[in-house]
C-alpha cells in the first residue's frame, strides 16, 4: 500500500506543483497592481487548483488508504493525513468552487485598490495611520477614522453573500459551519480553543482596565475631553489593535533616519538567517493600486519567498518588517529534501509564532542599540518604557484578536443577524471602548481579515503564545540566560541554529502541537505569555 501512496502523490504533485506556482506569481501580480487581468487570472487558476481536491475518486482512494492501517513511513502518513483534510474541503460541485472563487477574488480586488475619501482628497492607509498618531484636532480625527471605514460600506454585503455560501460548502462535507470546519481542518479543536480565550479573556480583564485607564486618562489629557468622551478615533489606529505613544519617548523619532530594509537584512543575516536574495524579489514601498497591506508569500516552495510591504521609516514599518521576513526565513529554510507537501510551515500558528518573536524587538531596548545605536541617555529612558510598552501593545492585541475571534464565530453562526451592532457589542465588551452614539455602519467589514483571510485570528493569538514559550526556550537554553532583555537576539547565530534545526527542518512533517513539544520540550503552556504580562494568575 505504501508504494500505492507513493505513486498516488507523486502524480498528484506533478499536477499541483506547476500550478501553485502559477497561481502564486499572479496573485503577487494582482496585489501588485489590482487590475483586472491580474485579477481574473487569479480566479482562474485558484478555480482550476481547488477542482483537483474536489475529485472524489481521488478522496475516495485516500480514505482507502487510511482505512487500510498499513502506512506504517511516518512522512508518508503525514502526507496522507494532510491530503484528507485538504480533499475533505474540497468536496463540492464545480459549480459551487467556482463560486467561492470568484466571489473571494472580486473582494479581495477591491481591497487591493480602495482608497480613503476625505474632504474630497484620497487617503491611503499610511497617511490615515500618520493622522491617528499625530492629530490633535477631535474633528478632523473623527474624520478620518470614518473615512477609513469608507471600504465597510464597499464589500459588506458581499461578504455576507460569501459567508452564506462558505456555510452552504461546510455544510455539504459535513459541519456545522465554515467556522467549525474551518478550524478542525486546520488541526484546532474548537472547544480547546474557546477555553484557551475564555481563560485569557478573563485573566487579561482587571489588567487592561487598569492600563487603558492610564492610557485614556493620557489621551484625554492629550485631547482636551473628559474619559467619558473617548471614542474610537483617539486611539492610535482605526481599530485600537496597536498601542498610541503616550510614554516619553516617540519610537518614530528612532527609525525617522535609518533604512529599515537595510536594518532587516543586518539582523536576519547576523542570525545565521540572512535574506538578502528574498529582499531583491520583494516589493516594499507605496505606489498607486498597490496592496496596502503587507505579506509574505512563498512561490513555489523551493526558495521563491516575497514580501509585499509599503514601508515608510517608522517603528510600525520597522516591526512589520521584522515580522514579515521572520515569515519569510521559516519558508526559506525548510529542509529543501522534504516532500512537496511538507515542505511549509507545520502550521499558520507557528510561522506567526516566529514572525511575532521577531516583530516584537522593534521595541526592544538590546535590539535597539544593536541595530541603531542608542546613545546612553536613550537607552536608560526607553529601558524605563520598555516593560510597560510590551505590556500595553500585548493586552491591547489579546483583547482585540478576542474580538476579532468572537465576531467571526458568530458571523457564520448566523450571518443575517445585525452584524453591525454585533461589532460594537464585543468591541466595547472585549476593548472598553465606546460606540459612537448613533452610528450604524458595517464597520466590521473594513477589516480586512474577515473579508480576505476568514477565521485566522486565533492563529495570531496561539501564535504568540508560541512565540512566548519559544522565547523562553531560546533565553534561557539557547543563550544560557542571555536571553533577549540582555541581547536582542542581535548577531546570535545560535537563535537562527535553532529555529533552523528545531523549527524550519521538520516543515509540516510534525502537527503544530508536537512540533512545539519537539522544540520547547512541553506543549503549549499559556503562562509564558501570562508572566511576560506580568499578570498573576
Amino acid at each position: 500500500m505504501e508504494s500505492q501512496l507513493r505513486t498516488f502523490i507523486e502524480k498528484l504533485v506533478a499536477q499541483i506543483a506547476p500550478l501553485e506556482k502559477q497561481l502564486m506569481e499572479s496573485y503577487w501580480e494582482a496585489s501588485l497592481t489590482g487590475s483586472d487581468k491580474a485579477t481574473q487570472r487569479v480566479t482562474e487558476l485558484e478555480t482550476q487548483y481547488r477542482f483537483i481536491f474536489s475529485d472524489r475518486d481521488r478522496f475516495q482512494q485516500l480514505k482507502d488508504f487510511q482505512a487500510s492501517n498499513t502506512i506504517k513511513d511516518a512522512q508518508l502518513a503525514r502526507q496522507l493525513h494532510l491530503l484528507v483534510l485538504e480533499f475533505t474541503s474540497h468536496q463540492l460541485t464545480p459549480e459551487m468552487i467556482e463560486d467561492l472563487v470568484k466571489r473571494q477574488t472580486a473582494i479581495d480586488q477591491v481591497f487591493h485598490t480602495h482608497r480613503a475619501i476625505v474632504d474630497g482628497t484620497a487617503m491611503t492607509d499610511n497617511e490615515i495611520l500618520e493622522v491617528m498618531k499625530t492629530e490633535n484636532d477631535n474633528v478632523k480625527r473623527q474624520k478620518v477614522w470614518e473615512g477609513s471605514k469608507q471600504i465597510g460600506r464597499k464589500v459588506a454585503a458581499d461578504i455576507i453573500a460569501l459567508a452564506h455560501r462558505r456555510n452552504e460548502a461546510a455544510r455539504t462535507v459535513g459541519f456545522d459551519d465554515y467556522y467549525q470546519m474551518s478550524l478542525t481542518l486546520s488541526e484546532i479543536e474548537p472547544d480547546q480553543l474557546f477555553d484557551t480565550v475564555s481563560q485569557l479573556e478573563s485573566l487579561t480583564s482587571t489588567p487592561f482596565q487598569q492600563v487603558k485607564g492610564k492610557l485614556d486618562q493620557a489621551l484625554a489629557n492629550r485631547f482636551g475631553v473628559t474619559m467619558d468622551a473617548l471614542r474610537p478615533w483617539h486611539y492610535a489606529d482605526a481599530f485600537f489593535q496597536e498601542a498610541p505613544e503616550i510614554g516619553k519617548i516617540n519610537f518614530d523619532t528612532l527609525f525617522q533616519d535609518s533604512d529599515p530594509v537595510a536594518i532587516t537584512k543586518d539582523f536576519y543575516r547576523g542570525l545565521n538567517l540572512p535574506i538578502d536574495d528574498l529582499v531583491e524579489k520583494s516589493d516594499l514601498f507605496e505606489r498607486s493600486g498597490k496592496d496596502q497591506h503587507a505579506f509574505c508569500i512563498d512561490i513555489d516552495r523551493n526558495g521563491d519567498v516575497r514580501v509585499l510591504a509599503n514601508v515608510r521609516p517608522m517603528a510600525r514599518w520597522m516591526g512589520t518588517m521584522l515580522h514579515e521576513y521572520g515569515h519569510a526565513v521559516y519558508d526559506k529554510y525548510l529542509d529543501a529534501t522534504l516532500p512537496f507537501l511538507l515542505r511549509k510551515p507545520s502550521h499558520l500558528i507557528t510561522t506567526e509564532a516566529i514572525a511575532m518573536l521577531m516583530g516584537r524587538l522593534a521595541r526592544n531596548v538590546a535590539w535597539l542599540d544593536g541595530t541603531i545605536h542608542l546613545s546612553p541617555e536613550q537607552q536608560k529612558a526607553i529601558a524605563a518604557e520598555t516593560v510597560e510598552s510590551f505590556q500595553l501593545s500585548m493586552l491591547i492585541f489579546v483583547r482585540w484578536a478576542m474580538v476579532m475571534i468572537a465576531f467571526e464565530r458568530e458571523l457564520y453562526r448566523d450571518p443575517d443577524q445585525d452584524l453591525n451592532t454585533l461589532w460594537w457589542d464585543l468591541v466595547e465588551r472585549f476593548q472598553y471602548v465606546k460606540h459612537p452614539e448613533g452610528r450604524n455602519e458595517p464597520d466590521w467589514a473594513a477589516k480586512i481579515h474577515i473579508a480576505t483571510a476568514p477565521v485566522y485570528y486565533h492563529n495570531y493569538l496561539l501564535g504568540e503564545m508560541v512565540a512566548s514559550q519559544l522565547q523562553h526556550t531560546i533565553d534561557q537554553q539557547v543563550l544560557d540566560g542571555a536571553g533577549v532583555e540582555s541581547t536582542g537576539y542581535v548577531s546570535e547565530p545560535r537563535v537562527g541554529d535553532y529555529l533552523r534545526e528545531k523549527v524550519f527542518t521538520p516543515g509540516a512533517g510534525l502537527p503544530w502541537n508536537a512540533l512545539l513539544l519537539h522544540a520547547t520540550g512541553e506543549a503549549l503552556n499559556p503562562q509564558y505569555l501570562v508572566n511576560q504580562l506580568h499578570i498573576e494568575r
